[in-house]
Order: C-alpha cells, then structure tokens, then sequence
C-alpha cells in the first residue's frame, strides 16, 4: 500500500515518527490498514488533566490515557519513588524464596484496602494476565478440592476481561474473537444487566432479577457441578460503560454463592476510586473470591496489575501439595520493585486527597451528563463517580442506533479531537468518560462545553440530520 502523503508544513521528527509507526509499530486493537492512512497522533507530554502533542497543541484528557491515569500526569513524587527504587534495587525475582520491600508492602497495603477476606496478591503486568493468573488459580483450587469437573466459565455479554488467549474468551466484544477462535467451548456468556436497553428499563429491581435468572439458567444447563466461576466488571467499561443499577453486584455475590460457584470482580478500571470508594466492591459491601486490579494500582505510569485472592482458596491450594512442590504459575516481572514502589506512592496521592477530589469533582460530572442528555443526539447519559458515558441514537423514543455505515464513532473521534477534548468514542455512538480524580471542576466544565461542541457539529451534518427520527 502507498504512504499517505507528508505535508511540508508538517515537522520533520513528527514525519519520521509517523513513518517509523506505520511502517513498524502495531498498536493494540487497531484496524492495520486504516492505522496505515491516518498515521500515529504523538503525543509529547501530559501534566493533570492535560497532553500535548508533537505540534505543541494541548488537548484535555477526559479518558485518563486508557481509563488508568487516575492521580493525572506529571506528579513529580511518583517520579522520584520509581527513580529512588531503580537506584536501590532495579529488580529483585520473587521466585526462589526472594522478594523485596516496595512488592511485599504494596501486597500488605492493598488487601488492607480490599474488601475483606482477600489475603493474597498475585502481581501481574496488567489486568489481562491478572485475569489469565485467575483462571489458572480457580482450575487449581477446584482440582485441590477434588472437583476436577468444575471447569466452565461464565461471564457477561458486552463485557470486557482481557485480550489474552485465555481471557479474551472470557470478554464478549466481537473483535476480541474475530479471527482468534474465541470464545472456547468452556467459555459461557449471559445477557448484560444495560439498563437503558433492558426491556423493563424503569424498574431496577427487574434488572437485576433478570441477571440473576440469567445466571441460575445457565448453571442449570451446565451442570451446577461443572460450573466453576462468574466473572464480571461492577460497570461494564469497554462495552460502553454500561452501568447495572445499585444492589446488583451484591445480588450476583449472593447467588454465586447460593449456586456454589467462585465469584470474579475485574476492577482494572473501577478500581481506586473511578467510581467513588477505593474498589466498586465497597459501595455495597461485596466480597468476592477473586479481585483482579491494574490500571489505576500505578496511575498507568508504569505496567502492573494484580489478582487479589481469598484466603479460602489460598488455604485450599496451600494444603492441596507438599512443602517442597512448586504451584506452577509464575512471571518473571511479578512484584517488580520499581513498579510496586510507584503504586504505593499512587495510593498514597489517592488517600492524601486525590479520592475526595474524585467525588467532588464526581457530582458536577453527574451534573453535565444530566443536562446534556436533551441534546438531540442523546438517547441516554449514565455514570458513577467519575466513570461516565453518552450514548447516541437516531430516534430517543425507539432507542434506534446509527446505522453502521454512518461511522459515528470514528467521526465522534475526529471531531471531538478537533475540538480539543480526548474521550473514547464507541462503534455503536457510546462517548465514554473517565476523567482524572485530579480534574477541576472548571475543567470538567470544559470538557463539556467541548463535547457539546462536537455533538452540535455532527448534528449539523446533513447525513445525520437525515437520520434521525
């Protein structure tokens, strides 16, 4: 394929990085040729709320990197703890009986956090391995405990755990199986509680029983004996930001229990304070089996993730094999000093006033997305905390998305780029938001009257004016 042409107003390093990109670098979940004709948009540098790019143009960033830049950029003490660690100890193994200080009180720090009954952490290099390192660990336990039959998964459509070959199966976005042979045929999914597009959407309880009779159904067919785990996100992020009513985590806690299955919370994105509390877990009191933890655990400054464990399982594993036999799952970055170092300076930051601000900052965020829900793109406005999304219909009252061939997201992007403000633009016409816990009010401000912007051009295109009902 040709090269999109080089403008000779463009700078010369940012057209040898467009070029070294496009002829080198695969981005994650990117369509390959069309990366091919738009080229990288590089990025130099971010402080707060705040990037720049290679042209020197500053943009807000109303999606925290990829849902993970929680404390903002450019803290100068996270900084000084990763550089401080990478003097004293750039590395230490935990294999062998090793470890080291920043990992072992990150370890003691986060189950002081999590909800209660989570004892052990595994450390991984992001949320997809922390989901994989899940998998293996529940497969263990039910083999210690002498049910090696209990081998399959369920999770939730529209859900997202992961694009691992393993965890990928357990996310249900088409992209994610497209070409991969996923899901698996031990990897189960049930109908989202998506509250705007749930027949009976006025009424929380019928919701939540829906997911619950979803869950127990397909148990049922399954086999209760063969069923080992439900995995789910407190708000489904990468399917749109779907939000289940208030009381539904602790509903699936409750049943999974009932049913006799493990129960997983994938908080990579809820987790340390994007919807309020430390962990969505805690607004409604949910312990579950298994918690998996990345992005906001290092504020994205450097890869981590986590895989909190309950002492129950712990225990089971533990008896299950002698003193002197290895449980087989290991990585080599696993508790990497300089990234557990950055974390607990994170967490500090976040219990040093960044969490409050979070929630603050929160209502006024719940005050934009109210309001901007008459426009007459928006069919429906949903958060918590600062987690938040906007979707786009052509017709409000029969809740009808664009048509495909519209393209709304990728025209969402451009313009709502143009316009100075970073969001995450869905296929099916979802704005997704994930603020930093530093923004300002003032800043979310912004944000909003950018978007308001951006949803009053595309209104004004004639293509779209056509389509709407």
């Amino acid at each position: 394929m040709e090269k999109a042409p080089q403008t000779a107003s463009a700078p010369l390093a940012n057209r040898s990085l467009v070029d070294i990109d496009r002829d080198h670098l695969i981005h994650p979940v990117t369509p390959f040729r069309g990366h091919e004709q738009l080229g990288v948009r590089v990025l130099t540098g971010g402080k707060g709320m705040w990037l720049t790019d290679v042209n020197g143009r500053e943009v807000l960033d109303a999606f925290a990197g990829l849902w993970c830049v929680n404390a903002g950029y450019g803290h100068d003490s996270i900084v000084e703890a990763a550089a401080k660690q990478m003097r004293e100890l750039p590395y230490a193994t935990g294999y062998f009986s090793f470890g080291a200080e920043a990992p072992i009180r990150l370890a003691g720090k986060l189950t002081e956090l999590a909800p209660k009954g989570l004892d052990h952490v595994y450390f991984t290099l992001g949320g997809s391995d922390a989901v994989d390192s899940a998998i293996r660990y529940i497969t263990h336990y039910h083999n210690a405990i002498g049910k090696p039959e209990k081998k399959q998964f369920i999770a939730l459509e529209w859900g997202y755990h992961g694009s691992s070959s393993t965890g990928a199966g357990m996310t249900a976005l088409p992209a994610f199986h497209r070409g991969f042979d996923l899901p698996r045929p031990w990897q189960h999914h049930i109908a989202s509680p998506y509250p705007y597009r749930h027949p009976e959407a006025h009424d929380d309880a019928a919701v939540i029983a829906s997911t619950v009779k979803a869950l127990e159904d397909k148990v049922a067919e399954l086999g209760a004996d063969n069923v080992a785990a439900f995995f789910c996100e407190p708000i489904q992020g990468s399917g749109g930001v779907i939000v289940p009513p208030v009381g539904w985590l602790k509903a699936i806690r409750e049943t999974c229990t009932r049913l006799g299955i493990l129960m997983l919370v994938d908080e990579v994105i809820t987790g340390f304070g994007r919807t309020g509390p430390m962990f969505a877990c805690d607004a409604e009191g949910v312990s579950p089996d298994f918690m998996t933890l990345a992005k906001g655990l290092t504020s994205g400054y450097v890869p981590m993730g986590a895989m909190l464990m309950a002492d129950h399982v712990y225990q089971a594993i533990a008896d299950s094999t002698a003193p002197n036999v290895p449980v087989g799952h290991g990585f080599t970055y696993s508790g990497h000093p300089v990234s557990a170092a950055v974390a607990l300076e994170v967490i500090r930051l976040y219990e040093d006033g960044l969490l409050a601000n979070g929630v603050k900052t929160g209502e006024v965020f719940a005050q934009h997305l109210a309001r901007i829900a008459d426009h007459p793109l928006v069919g429906d406005t949903r958060g918590r905390g600062m987690l938040g999304a906007i979707e786009l219909v052509s017709n409000k009252e029969t809740k009808t998305l664009f048509d495909p061939s519209l393209d709304i997201g990728a025209r969402l992007s451009q313009v709502t780029w143009d316009n100075g403000v970073v969001v995450r633009c869905f296929p099916q016409g979802v704005i997704g938001f994930a603020p930093a816990l530093c923004c300002s009010t003032g800043e979310m401000d912004t944000i909003f009257e950018r978007i308001e912007k951006s949803l009053d051009q595309l209104l004004d295109e004639a293509d779209i004016r056509r389509a709407l009902g």
